[in-house]
């Protein structure tokens, strides 16, 4: 009897190891979940049909992944978003990698939450266009995805289950294990002698790190580069639409740099197309005004220093991950 219940619990704790979402080397292995959406592989993977599924825009058009394209490392390469009927966004779609770790989300932190951010697009005019009434009706319009969401929720599908079912899919998209993790595992191989010199540039002449820190390469705060800042006046205040705050004037959301030389155009409009672009743009202090994070100072890199953070920052592409191992 003993036996049988020691063999019967060594089961139950092999078959909670098996589903364990699996991490990259590089990452934190404690997957940051809340207790009201535990990640489990049936919640991923109606998630998953979720994200590709067209019939949460309003014209049918779009789905999720038409802006967070699997293929382009979950960007669209385009310098600000497009929506249903062509509709132009004022920003550009955010990397959504290793998003389980954020803290807020959109560039202005709007969401405290991945639960509360995965539904904004659906409804937002200039992206999906889909009143939030008709969220659920679409997803019952689809039989199959109906059935799915009905076995993985126990009821009827509701609003928080396709927010649930969605935040739990974007929690499974993970980026680790480039040439970088495996030099901070100890392969000193890993690097090339010049990305060598990237990194000690990042860390301390070009000061990338006051804001890249960390396993995701972010500080998850928001900071005024001057990017919104043209010609002296605002083109996007930022986070202060949000916060109310005065000095986050011009302030946007630190985005991680994971896979970054896949995730062109950078900052929050897509203004600038290169990572030797960005280089340059942070060499000559950013665009100078009153809300200038003091991070931000001329840098005086030499043309052999820009050289080695750009290829110090292409060390950073590993491999991307997404959904649940096996299940697609």
């Amino acid at each position: 009897m003993h036996f049988s219940r020691w063999t019967a619990a060594l089961s139950c704790a092999f078959t909670l190891f098996a589903e364990t979402l699996p991490v990259p080397r590089g990452l934190d292995t404690y997957v940051p979940v809340p207790a009201s959406n535990p990640l489990r592989r049936e919640s991923v993977e109606v998630g998953r049909a979720l994200f590709f599924y067209r019939g949460l825009s309003s014209d049918g058009s779009l789905s999720c992944a038409s802006c967070h394209l699997p293929e382009r490392s979950f960007t669209d390469g385009r310098s600000t978003a497009i929506g249903v009927r062509g509709r132009k966004g004022p920003r550009r779609t955010p990397p959504i990698l290793n998003r389980a770790w954020g803290k807020a989300f959109f560039w202005d932190g709007r969401a405290a939450t991945l639960e509360e951010q995965v539904l904004q697009p659906i409804m937002n005019p200039l992206e999906m266009d889909l009143l939030l009434r008709d969220i659920v009706p679409r997803v019952n319009g689809d039989a199959d995805l109906r059935a799915k969401m009905t076995q993985v929720f126990g009821r009827n599908p509701e609003v928080q289950d396709v927010a649930n079912a969605l935040a739990s899919y974007v929690r499974s998209i993970l980026s680790g294990d480039s040439p970088y993790d495996a030099y901070l595992a100890g392969d000193r191989n890993a690097l090339t002698q010049e990305q060598r010199l990237g990194l000690a540039l990042f860390r301390g002449k070009a000061n990338c790190v006051a804001c890249h820190p960390g396993t995701n390469l972010t500080d998850e705060q928001f900071h005024n580069t001057g990017v919104g800042f043209r010609e002296g006046g605002w083109m996007d205040t930022g986070r202060i639409a949000v916060s109310g705050l005065e000095k986050d004037r011009g302030s946007f959301k630190t985005p991680g740099l994971r896979q970054v030389a896949a995730t062109a155009p950078y900052m929050h409009n897509g203004s600038l197309p290169a990572l030797e672009d960005v280089i340059e743009y942070y060499d000559k202090g950013g665009h100078p005004n009153s809300f200038l994070d003091p991070e931000i100072q001329e840098l005086h890199l030499t043309a052999g220093e820009k050289r080695a953070l750009a290829a110090f920052l292409r060390s950073l592409s590993g491999k991307v991950s997404e959904g649940w191992p096996g299940s697609h």
